[in-house]
């Protein structure tokens, strides 16, 4: 396999990029690091790595990665965003390790559910695709290692599968009947730069100008002791490895009678148990002792542990058994924030013409009922349209206050087969037989589908799981925003 290092001589323009190649010629390293990774060859994982990260496509991936993503628009302290062709073509010429230094990132706070504020950061143009670009060298070595059960932010795997094996490890008369529900207090705040150091399979040169970069806030520079990149992509993936070891650590420590199992999703995890001594002398003990070597910490808040029966909480999942059967719902306070969000949208579009209403809610309310469309959700998703359904209603009268409830009715709401409520705009160009019906997107006509939970030991970096992934994405391509006709 030949691969270009470097930037060629005369780089083609950005738009006549053969993006099936450069992408192909990549995946082939990729191939070749995470074989390297499984066989423990790891002078063979540096070198490789280090020709993915001089080689031109990689380079190309990089920057396109970073000008398609969502904060593509928003800048670092630099105030640079890559807009043009022109831009990009120059920024793979930048991405360069000799002479490379990181500069601090931007800091800012975004408010959580709780109350508190999240720190976020954000690096400039440059640092991203820097941090792209490796993430092309580190990912393969990531998923390598990584634990089987563990789903945060890894390619081909999702929330959906996390609550699958959680439904799998609990349902059932002789599963576990407690739960540990942990939570690590700031998580990506905290983690020793020294463990990094020591134990992430990169260029270590680059990781330590990364580390030690520092934050922008309030015109201040300040140091960064602890923590990753907040904001980076590679963020995520130095907390999968970091993780990584976990659950081996808990099964060498425990009988297999205890019925432990570890279920992680980035920094929250659920660790099932025969007891509830089990978890409390057993199990945390070890989980604190593993994370206290990479500077983390349990949070004493949100680390506490139930009985099936009372039901907990999980990645906006409430899992409960009642009467001995498990059940997986959305849970209440995700159900009530996403109408609150629901009901401000409406709000601030008070004189907004129907359909662009119609056009900001349903993404929304479709993107919302497809994450609990594997769970016990129909009774949840008839609540859910009530309560849109009212909040519309609301809407249209304050439109119109010296109207009757007929006039705003036969306005704003037709027929459609069963449903008499549905609230649509273009009803005169539908007589008119020029478009469709612009509808409202009820939740309780997404199909409830069991979510098939990808294999633990799958890799997509690992050829005999070609033809594995490759089904797997037909199926959940064709179940994706499946519609009951009504």
């Amino acid at each position: 396999m030949t691969v270009q290092t470097g930037a060629p001589r005369s780089s083609k323009p950005w738009n006549a990029t053969n993006w099936q190649i450069v992408a192909s010629e990549v995946r082939q390293l990729q191939l070749r690091i995470a074989k390297a990774t499984r066989e423990g060859r790891y002078g063979k994982v540096k070198a490789l790595q280090w020709i993915l990260t001089h080689s031109y496509y990689a380079k190309l991936l990089a920057i396109k990665r970073v000008t398609q993503n969502k904060g593509c628009k928003t800048p670092g302290v630099d105030g640079v965003v890559w807009r043009t062709q022109g831009q990009k073509t120059m920024a793979v010429n930048m991405l360069k390790r000799r002479g490379y230094q990181p500069q601090p990132l931007r800091r800012v706070y975004i408010p959580k559910k709780n109350g508190k504020l999240r720190p976020l950061g954000i690096p400039t143009m440059l640092c991203r695709a820097q941090h792209a670009m490796h993430l092309l060298a580190l990912e393969p070595v990531s998923e390598s290692i990584a634990d089987a059960q563990a789903y945060g932010f890894r390619p081909k795997r999702s929330c959906a599968d996390a609550i699958e094996q959680c439904f799998r490890v609990l349902a059932g008369r002789n599963r576990a009947h407690w739960v540990l529900e942990g939570d690590i207090k700031a998580c990506f705040d905290m983690i020793d730069h020294n463990w990094l150091l020591q134990n992430i399979p990169m260029d270590k040169l680059i990781l330590e100008k990364w580390l030690k970069a520092g934050y922008m806030y309030e015109g201040q520079l300040h140091p960064t002791k602890s923590g990753t990149v907040q904001g980076g992509l590679i963020s995520p993936t130095l907390l999968t490895i970091t993780m990584a070891g976990l659950n081996k650590a808990i099964k060498a420590e425990v009988k297999r009678s205890d019925k432990v199992n570890l279920v992680t999703y980035a920094d929250d995890f659920i660790i099932t148990g025969s007891s509830k001594q089990v978890l409390e002398n057993n199990v945390k003990p070890l989980v604190e002792r593993f994370l206290k070597d990479r500077g983390l910490e349990l949070s004493s808040e949100k680390t506490v542990i139930t009985h099936i029966d009372n039901g907990f909480d999980f990645l906006g999942f409430n899992i409960r058994k009642y009467k001995g059967k498990l059940l997986t719902k959305p849970a209440k306070k995700n159900v009530l924030a996403f109408l609150e969000n629901i009901r401000i949208l409406i709000k601030k579009n008070a004189t907004a013409k129907t359909e662009n209403l119609i056009h900001l809610l349903n993404p929304k309310i479709r993107g919302w009922a497809n994450y609990y469309r594997h769970g016990v959700s129909s009774k949840t998703f008839s609540l859910v349209d009530h309560n849109i359904f009212q909040a519309i209603r609301t809407w249209a009268k304050r439109r119109h206050p010296n109207k009757s409830s007929n006039w705003i009715e036969n306005k704003y709401f037709c027929r459609v087969e069963h449903d008499n409520w549905v609230f649509n705009a273009g009803m005169k160009e539908i007589k008119k037989g020029r478009y469709g019906l612009l509808r409202l997107f009820k939740t309780h006509l997404t199909k409830i589908v069991r979510h098939v939970k990808i294999h633990g030991e799958a890799n997509p970096y690992d050829p005999k799981y070609n033809s594995y992934f490759e089904e797997r994405e037909l199926r959940l391509h064709k179940n994706k925003y499946t519609i009951l006709s009504v």
